[in-house]
């Protein structure tokens, strides 16, 4: 039989399985965190009709006479390029700009995907449209984010935060360096006791002489006492030189038998204020302690971090969102369900946080498919009359194979 009847019908089905890919392509367009298919050919095995020969002293060598046998499928590629950011609005969608996956958890199983369509289910995790939970590393009451180890991300609805006592009062602006000796400035501060209450204190800032401001505390609630002062002394650059540390740390005391800590330990901290000759403006910068807050909503922030607000005005992070890479993402193996898993040729999982060597997290968002379809539309022209060129092939050698029949008659 003539090997190119054969070479017509290998490449009949290299462009079937390209015209394949691209329907897949395209029936997945619109579909979030898609990753378009390409297909790649490579020639198959040559019949050598005869060797190449060397050249001598009197003749020229010679090429060697092949013939090929059609063609082979080389590769179907997952291209990993980045798709379009779409904005939502809805506080969990999360869409990747860059490298990196989402992690979730199939059962036993550890899968990747790019979709950031998340929901919570009844019980409070966080998931995905098909049910798979979505991992991420756990963080504890400071705010420290424990990477040893992914978990389910649940998101309790019921969560309270305890009321915390003050510890630190802040404070920055200017004292006037010419103000006059006996100037004074009065600053009024909330802090909270351990139940929660507020508790006003009131600090007068008092020059008495040069580079020298005496700053002394009291008590604007009743029930509570605190009869404290301290000497802040400036140097010549208008830094605070004493306290050193800008901490000057005092006691109160609560005599209103309201269940609260009798003494509660206070720093004042005026490491940012500072003395130069302009207005006075000092202010209360920060105070911590809070009230006891119940959660009222979350969202998730560019670093993957789900944070809850809290009734008290607190916002406090509950988890993070864990996020994996590998070295050879082209190798990952579709699993559907807009899922990838590891392969033997994809690497392991490093997993992280977003930022640290991994893309950035856009809330409010969703990656949508890289599909180009005028590109989609382009290969499959080109598929189409690959094929057909590949069935005149075979009608072309059928010819001739019925002229060899028709030579006896």
């Amino acid at each position: 039989m003539l090997r190119s009847m054969y070479s017509g019908i290998s490449g009949m089905k290299n462009f079937q399985t390209k015209l394949d890919v691209i329907g897949n392509n395209i029936a997945n367009v619109n579909t979030y965190g898609y990753k378009k298919g390409r297909v790649t050919f490579q020639d198959l095995m040559n019949q050598t009709v005869s060797g190449a020969s060397r050249a001598t002293d009197n003749r020229g060598g010679q090429n060697a006479k092949q013939v090929g046998l059609g063609s082979s499928l080389s590769s179907i590629d997952t291209i990993q390029t980045q798709g379009s950011l779409q904005t939502t609005g809805r506080s969990l969608d999360v869409a990747i700009s860059g490298d990196g996956y989402f992690v979730v958890r199939q059962g036993n199983n550890e899968m990747y995907t790019r979709a950031g369509n998340f929901y919570l289910d009844s019980n409070g995790n966080l998931v995905t449209g098909q049910g798979n939970l979505v991992q991420g590393f756990p963080v504890d009451a400071a705010g420290v984010v424990n990477k040893s180890g992914a978990t389910d991300i649940k998101i309790d609805t019921n969560t309270t935060m305890a009321p915390q006592a003050t510890s630190v009062a802040t404070y920055n602006g200017n004292l006037k360096s010419s103000a006059p000796n006996n100037t004074q400035i009065e600053l009024e501060t909330k802090v909270k006791d351990s139940l929660g209450q507020d508790i006003s204190l009131k600090i007068v800032m008092e020059k008495t002489g040069l580079n020298q401001w005496k700053a002394t505390v009291s008590s604007l609630t009743p029930g509570v006492t605190v009869n404290e002062n301290t000497t802040i002394s400036f140097d010549n650059a208008g830094k605070v030189q004493s306290p050193a540390t800008g901490y000057v740390p005092f006691a109160i005391t609560l005599n209103n038998s309201t269940g609260a800590n009798p003494t509660q330990d206070i720093d004042l901290d005026f490491s940012k204020i500072t003395q130069f000759d302009s207005s006075s403006s000092a202010n209360v910068d920060t105070v911590d302690g809070n009230a006891e807050g119940y959660l009222e909503s979350f969202n998730i922030g560019s670093s993957g971090e789900v944070n809850g607000v809290f009734s008290n005005g607190e916002v406090r992070v509950l988890s993070q969102l864990a996020m994996a890479t590998f070295s050879n993402p082209g190798g990952l193996t579709k699993a559907g369900n807009n899922l990838f898993q590891a392969s033997n040729n994809s690497g392991l999982p490093n997993q992280g946080v977003a930022g640290e060597g991994r893309g950035a997290l856009q809330s409010g968002a969703l990656e949508m498919s890289n599909v180009d379809l005028s590109e989609e539309f382009t290969e499959m022209i080109v598929a189409q009359r690959g094929f057909q060129a590949n069935t005149r092939i075979i009608t072309t050698s059928d010819e001739i194979l019925q002229e060899l029949v028709n030579l006896k008659r």
